[in-house]
């Protein structure tokens, strides 16, 4: 069963002429194309997890798929690539629209952490979304990692799947294992929190283990202003022109790059949020056999 979310139906309702792209410049920039494949190979992770059933998640094993009080995602195994795959699910219905608005942040409190983080705050909505359903996806990550010690540990997730998704990262590290390669992989993801939870998450991922992905002129990394408080964390890529390619896509310094996403004012939800890579968010069921 194909599902689509809310956004995606109201943007293919809306006439193309009601969005135009704000002109990006040119910029002599690229990355490496294992890099780029990576980022190609997670954004179909994020695209799969949408579906409403998706068996076979890239091919992979699918361990778990969760729905807990409107939070969805699956746990998958790649045994191929040694990799244990968490991916959560973006806006889709509704109540995830109750979630995003709860915008108010405050202080960093999620299952796993066992210790506070001075001074960090993280948006209420983004944290009860990772809350309701940390258990389920600690006690499966907990065994699978225990049963494929050398298996490396992905977090991805798309938009309000972003956000739930960087949460769980640093949430899994605590928990399960501290010293476990574990790598962070968002597209689309709103900010999160402020400056010193963006902190938290550099200093416990590390900058070189996390992809933060924006396509072009996407307003939603950019939704919720800086002037409430809220900062991202590094690394940003950012495809800042057509077509995908590694030789269009920057790496970003820092969380919050004036010369990246953050030149561009937001446009809020746009067509470019619900395509990243080549690939159009949640419409490709393919990806789940």
């Amino acid at each position: 069963m194909l599902f689509v979310p809310l956004f995606v139906s109201y943007l293919l309702a809306a006439p193309l002429g009601a969005f135009a792209s704000p002109l990006v410049e040119s910029r002599a920039n690229g990355i490496d194309q294992t890099t780029y494949d990576n980022l190609v190979r997670y954004t179909k992770y994020s695209s799969a997890v949408y579906q409403w059933l998706c068996p076979k998640p890239l091919g992979n094993k699918l361990i778990d798929q969760f729905d807990v009080s409107g939070t969805q995602g699956f746990v998958a195994r790649d045994d191929s690539r040694k990799e244990i795959v968490i991916a959560f699910r973006g806006t889709g219905e509704l109540k995830d629209a109750f979630v995003d608005l709860q915008i108010i942040m405050k202080p960093l409190q999620i299952t796993g952490l066992t210790t506070s983080v001075s001074g960090a705050q993280a948006h209420t909505g983004f944290q009860y979304a990772y809350n309701v359903a940390a258990s389920t996806v600690l006690k499966t990550v907990k065994a699978q990692a225990a049963a494929y010690p050398t298996y490396t540990i992905v977090v991805t997730g798309h938009s309000l799947g972003g956000a739930v998704a960087a949460l769980a990262a640093v949430s899994i590290k605590a928990a399960v294992n501290p010293k476990a390669g574990l790598k962070l992989y968002t597209y689309g993801q709103p900010r999160t929190g402020n400056a010193a939870f963006a902190t938290y998450v550099e200093n416990t991922i590390g900058v070189n283990n996390i992809f933060r992905a924006v396509h072009t002129y996407d307003g939603v990394p950019t939704i919720l202003f800086k002037e409430l408080g809220y900062r991202h964390f590094a690394t940003e890529y950012w495809q800042y022109q057509e077509s995908p390619s590694p030789a269009n896509v920057k790496k970003c310094s820092g969380g919050d790059d004036p010369s990246c996403s953050d030149s561009i004012p937001s446009t809020f939800i746009n067509p470019a949020h619900i395509v990243y890579f080549g690939q159009a968010m949640a419409l490709n069921p393919l990806l789940c056999i």
